[in-house]
């Protein structure tokens, strides 16, 4: 048990303080505090002790110094079962401070606002703050640190059970979070600071995520899980309704997220297991979701929508006549709310602005380590295609095969897929074999009563034969799009001349693993 007679409490978020420094007060507790949070207590009443007439010395260089003190980290660090640690203590006049209440300066809310200026966020780099909290943690057996507002209840609740002491658990559980607090404050500087220098891939990568929700389960119900934002990032991933999000859910949804994000106005795709099972776009969403769910409508059963746009009334009813999981789009209409609220389990989650919230990068955990890399949000224009074969695109085509080309990059790999100027027909994801792919594409949209005569053929990466070009002919394929790059290019650009067929490449590869 650790009695608390003395605290020391400095906080830049004064959420609670008066009610939290009043209990200690009301319990005989002698209260240290600094600057704007000794202001604060002394107008509420609360009698406190000035930093300096503790220390004996006073505040200097515009309050840069004022906790960086023997008194204070001898106070904080001091083992009292230690003879010698004592003895020291005694001879030097440094009293135990057991309760240190600190939150610092507010670096991340500063570097946030647009325009921060550089100064500006280095006079807001706390230094005694991480220091005390530091030495409070490193001393948990005998000093109690709170980091965190909504953990004054937590304290008083111990105080109040345990005769004004706090228990050994709630001290370690509080060791915990200061030390995850401190953590979490240098990586934002030192990844402030990266992104200011335009370091994306620093030589020390430093990461930090907040909880922001758990999940329902891992990818199966055995495994637990929980969603991460990160620094600088809020997480708009928040449903409207339905039922707790699961570790798939989440995946999913924000596959649908960025495949309709970076797609035209009125896009709509379904997601099933992180491939794409139908893409479309059209003059308005209720057309670009038929489009996309005419493509593998069995498929679609369980799936995530994504719409880069409203989802009026019908829309919602054309939803739910098939199970979904869940519908992400940029606004949910009145009438398309009150539908939903009868399928209560149907998550719903709305992000007005799809492109602002993009991310930048893409983090991949490995066994022993960690990999990161640019997400793919590479694009080309009509320009940049070159033309390979004997038979040329009309405007059409080109606007068939640059469709084709979009959808084609958020299918795993190997990835071919068949589509109309505007829709998906058939396709084939996820192949050992990119003829495989070819053949799966085609009967996927064959099955369904699709007819791939006259499509555009997308492909990931280079054909390294030609026998997904004898493949796409011998389907009716019109014209193909693809990277190039293949030491048989001759061989294959051949091939695509012989049967009629429209090639060119694109001199880019979008490999999904």
């Amino acid at each position: 048990m650790i009695q608390i007679k003395r605290a020391l409490i400095s906080v830049s978020d004064k959420t609670g303080l008066i009610g939290f420094a009043k209990y200690l007060d009301s319990k005989g507790v002698e209260i240290i505090s600094t600057g704007g949070t000794l202001k604060t207590l002394r107008d509420s009443g609360i009698q406190a002790v000035a930093i300096d007439d503790y220390t004996g010395f006073p505040e200097i260089l515009d309050g840069r110094v004022k906790t960086l003190h023997p008194k204070v980290h001898g106070g904080l660090l001091g083992v009292l079962s230690n003879p010698e640690h004592k003895k020291k203590m005694e001879e030097l006049g440094i009293p135990k401070i057991d309760l240190v209440v600190v939150n610092l300066y507010p670096f991340l809310k500063t570097v946030s606002k647009p325009g921060v200026q550089l100064d500006e966020a280095i006079e807001n780099i706390d230094i005694g703050g991480p220091s005390m909290i530091r030495s409070a943690a490193k001393n948990y057996r005998f000093t109690v640190v709170v980091t965190d507002p909504n953990d004054y209840r937590t304290v008083e609740e111990a105080m109040q059970s345990n005769g004004g002491a706090v228990d050994a658990d709630t001290s370690f559980l509080l060791m915990r979070k200061a030390f995850s607090h401190t953590s979490m404050y240098d990586t934002a500087i030192s990844s402030w600071f990266n992104k200011l220098a335009g370091e994306k891939f620093p030589e020390i990568l430093n990461l930090s995520f907040t909880k922001k929700q758990k999940l329902r389960y891992g990818e199966n119900p055995h495994q637990g899980a929980a969603f991460y934002e990160p620094l600088f990032t809020k997480s708009e991933f928040s449903p409207l309704q339905g039922k707790e999000l699961s570790f798939n859910n989440m995946l999913d949804f924000d596959a649908a997220f960025h495949i309709s994000a970076l797609l035209p106005d009125n896009t709509v795709c379904i997601i099933k297991h992180l491939n794409p099972c139908g893409i479309a776009y059209a003059d308005d969403p209720l057309e670009a979701f038929r489009l996309a769910r005419r493509t593998d409508p069995i498929s679609a059963f369980g799936g995530i929508i994504g719409i880069k746009g409203r989802v009026s009334g019908e829309l919602a009813q054309l939803i739910g006549e098939t199970f979904v999981e869940g519908v992400i789009a940029q606004k949910f209409e009145k009438e398309a709310l009150d539908y939903f609220s009868k399928k209560p389990n149907v998550r719903l989650i709305e992000i007005e602005n799809f492109q602002e919230a993009l991310d930048e990068m893409d983090l991949r955990p490995i066994h022993h380590g960690m990999l990161l890399q640019d997400r793919d949000y590479a694009t080309i224009s009509e320009k940049d295609l070159k033309v390979v074969s004997k038979k040329q695109p009309t405007e059409e085509d080109i606007r068939g095969l640059m469709f084709a080309w979009s959808a084609a990059k958020f299918i795993k790999s190997n990835a071919i897929v068949y589509t109309e100027e505007n829709a998906t027909l058939g396709i084939g994801a996820g192949q050992m074999s990119r003829v495989d792919s070819v053949q799966l594409g085609a009967t996927k949209a064959l099955n369904v009563g699709l007819s791939v005569v006259g499509s555009y053929v997308a492909s990931d990466a280079f054909f390294p034969f030609r026998d997904g070009i004898d493949a796409i002919a011998k389907v009716g394929a019109k014209a193909i799009i693809q990277p190039g790059g293949s030491i048989r290019d001759e061989e294959v650009i051949r091939a695509a001349d012989e049967h009629g067929l429209i090639m060119v490449f694109t001199g880019m590869r979008h490999f999904r693993h």
